[in-house]
């Protein structure tokens, strides 16, 4: 739906805000776009069961695949929550140039609702950003990240192993094909030889992202470099630590046209990349005995092919796969994840580009630093109208 020059509107703002502001609707285009898309999954594990309102029963988290417990029978689970509404605006300035926003929202990890009586649960903030000539301040997708060389899936994600997969504030200036930011730093943290994560607000400099883009006729392909310092302070009861530590990530994804059909790859290696990889499976640096931060080593990969059958048919298979190198000495009885792993398949079906319908096995495996393992089977279905 496109909103222009809507007079009924521009003369109810006028007498309530006086001119000037109905005189910025004037020059403004406003877009509302986004989809409704239902989900209904049976989901299976071998060792062990998701309790009722966990985040991982409305779509995968490599990190949450139970270990170490007793199989139980398949649990179904059907939902709304991956349904988006999007705002966006074009304002055509007095010096010729153009102001640009958006502001999307969806229904996933939030509070506000359960299945017992309305389901009724609360809007998040996916994106809220402005654009102005070569700069971009808000949030939005990580300049680290790379969405083009997602597949299509299912799954709120799908290949989530080994994706960077982060949006936050940032300020990114763009010149062609190359992208900088200045982004909002959160560090995780292991503690030494004990369970839990610390999450961390000590940092005192933004997290630093770049990315290069090559673009043809064939696809394109990115590299993508992140810098940024890992913190943690705690001076309370009797605490004294003050700790830093660096860490760097490299990014390697393409999208590659083979004629219809197309393939993505991804690539992420990095020292204390955390938080961007996988969704979190291992945090970004571990305490050591003298509490003094860590980083903890990671790398993640990905691999899609996209086959077209014919004008309404398609179908992706995807495999993506996330390691850590934790060091034991530092974990002690603690037992970190090693590795997970996931495979994927899917038929599509759109019989108009606003309607499509589709159905996803996916397995996945994680598997503990001691040997202990676990897997999950997950058939998705789905029904999305986009307008």
């Amino acid at each position: 739906m496109k909103l222009k020059r809507v007079l009924p509107v521009a003369v109810v703002i006028s007498s309530l805000a006086g001119a000037a502001q109905a005189n910025v609707l004037e020059k403004t285009n406003v877009k509302f776009s986004g989809y409704i898309k239902a989900d209904a999954m049976f989901s299976s594990y071998s060792d062990g069961t998701l309790s009722s309102g966990s985040i991982g029963r409305d779509f995968y988290i490599p990190s949450l695949t139970p270990t170490g417990g007793t199989e139980e029978s398949t649990q179904f689970d059907a939902h709304i929550k991956q349904s988006r509404f999007r705002f966006t605006t074009d304002t055509a300035l007095a010096n010729g140039k153009k102001l640009s926003g958006v502001l999307e929202f969806d229904f996933h990890a939030t509070a506000g609702g359960d299945e017992r009586i309305s389901n009724s649960y609360t809007p998040r903030i996916r994106h809220a950003f402005i654009k102005y000539d070569n700069w971009l301040i808000g949030q939005t997708w990580s300049t680290f990240q790379d969405v083009r060389a997602l597949p299509e899936s299912v799954d709120f994600i799908g290949v989530t192993d080994g994706t960077i997969f982060v949006r936050q504030m940032m300020v990114r200036y763009t010149s062609g094909n190359f992208e900088i930011a200045a982004e909002n730093p959160e560090s995780t943290i292991s503690n030494y030889q004990a369970s839990g994560r610390i999450v961390s607000d000590d940092n005192a400099f933004p997290d630093i992202t770049a990315r290069y883009t090559f673009k043809g006729d064939w696809g394109h392909f990115a590299v993508a470099g992140l810098a940024r310092q890992l913190s943690y302070i705690n001076k309370q009861d009797g605490t004294d630590i003050d700790t830093s530590e660096t860490s760097m990530g490299l990014s390697l994804t393409a999208k590659f046209k083979l004629g219809q059909d197309d393939i993505r790859l991804m690539a992420n290696t990095g020292k204390g990349l955390g938080r961007y990889l996988g969704l979190n499976v291992a945090n970004g640096a571990i305490l050591n005995e003298d509490n003094e931060l860590e980083a903890i080593d990671s790398t993640g990969f990905t691999v899609a092919y996209r086959h077209i059958w014919n004008e309404k048919f398609r179908s992706n298979f995807m495999y993506s796969a996330f390691n850590a190198d934790n060091d034991m000495s530092l974990n002690g009885s603690i037992d970190p994840i090693k590795s997970t792993l996931s495979a994927r398949v899917n038929l599509m079906y759109s019989p108009t580009k606003e309607l499509t319908l589709g159905g996803e096995y996916a397995y996945a495996k994680k598997e503990l630093e001691s040997g202990s393992d676990g897997t999950m089977g997950r058939i998705q279905l789905t029904a999305k109208y986009a307008f």
